[in-house]
């Protein structure tokens, strides 16, 4: 029979041994690789497989990747390309641009503008949604296609003057497009002034016009569009189009009143009132390239512009919810 004085003696013991291993592990330093749930580990568990524990990793709050480091550059510049199905494009342009705009010294960036809802094309929306998210670190934008790819390292994509946009594929230049108001393809705008335009209209859902409509947006402001001057090179040798259209054929269909509304100037829509949901913001390398991807999800009043989408089905949707 064990008495009551050995059992004590005992559980004193015990109880400082234990005391006496807390107070050494305390002054253990820990690794920076050690994963250990100093405060309430329960909390941090979540079920797996039997017999294993997984810790759960906290979501950080969203932000805004980062931009590359710049250095002391005066002037910084978001190159916003819309986007959709056009992955081999895209894969010679990434890499052609940034050794055309390192050889000018420029710093940039590049912001695919991926559309990924299922209404028609809308280029100028994109770019509207591509502005806002670049903006508080760029200070002037390039508005460029992904099939037009500069071949003269006289093109350079210098800040805008205080005129108003710089155009690099003029209609002197442009491979396909030749008429004197015709600014689209790439054209560079400043901060300040795409503001002041409030942007692109929203209304332009399928291929064409809404370079037209900014150009009497531009012309409204009060700004000119400036273009390139001495360049040697022409219509056939400036840029490579890369653009199969046998491959890729435009969206060209009118439906509903597009027709109508797409020829008048839009002065109800544009950067303060565009509807969309970034989905996905996407870091990733291309060639060794770093590139941002930004997954966009438009929305369209098919009330408004039922013309978002021809088959009627989206304006069918909307009755029957409303």
């Amino acid at each position: 029979m064990v008495n009551i004085s050995t059992i004590n003696w005992v559980f004193v013991c015990g109880l400082s041994f234990c005391l006496g291993g807390i107070a050494v592990l305390s002054f253990m330093p820990l690794g920076s690789d050690c994963v250990c749930p100093l405060s309430n580990p329960l909390g941090k568990f979540v079920g797996g497989d039997e017999g294993v524990s997984v810790i759960k990793k906290e979501p950080a709050d969203e932000k805004p990747p980062q931009p590359h480091d710049h250095g002391a550059s005066d002037h910084k510049m978001a190159l916003l390309v819309p986007f959709r199905d056009r992955f081999e494009e895209l894969l010679q342009f990434v890499p052609h641009m940034t050794a055309f705009l390192k050889r000018q010294g420029l710093a940039h960036h590049i912001f695919v503008l991926n559309q990924v809802d299922r209404f028609r094309f809308n280029r100028a929306s994109l770019i509207n949604v591509g502005f806002q998210f670049a903006s508080d670190v760029y200070d002037y934008i390039a508005m460029h296609d992904v099939d037009l790819l500069p071949l003269n390292d006289n093109l350079l994509y210098e800040y805008p003057s205080s005129l108003g946009p710089l155009h690099i594929a003029g209609p002197k230049l442009h491979p396909k497009y030749h008429y004197d108001n015709f600014v689209g393809g790439i054209l560079l705008v400043r901060r300040e002034h795409f503001k002041q335009m409030n942007g692109m209209s929203n209304q332009y859902w399928g291929w064409g016009l809404e370079d037209d409509e900014f150009f009497v947006r531009i012309r409204d402001a009060g700004l000119q569009v400036t273009r390139p001057q001495n360049i040697k090179t022409g219509t056939n040798d400036t840029f490579s189009h890369i653009h199969n259209r046998h491959h890729r054929k435009r969206d060209t269909q009118k439906c509903f009143n597009q027709k109508e509304m797409t020829r008048k100037r839009d002065h109800k829509t544009g950067l303060d009132n565009v509807k969309y949901k970034i989905l996905k913001v996407h870091e990733m390398l291309i060639d060794q390239v770093p590139v941002t991807i930004l997954n966009i999800l438009l929305d369209c009043d098919v009330n408004k512009t039922p013309w978002c989408d021809c088959s009627g089905t989206a304006a069918a949707a909307s009755a029957v919810q409303t």
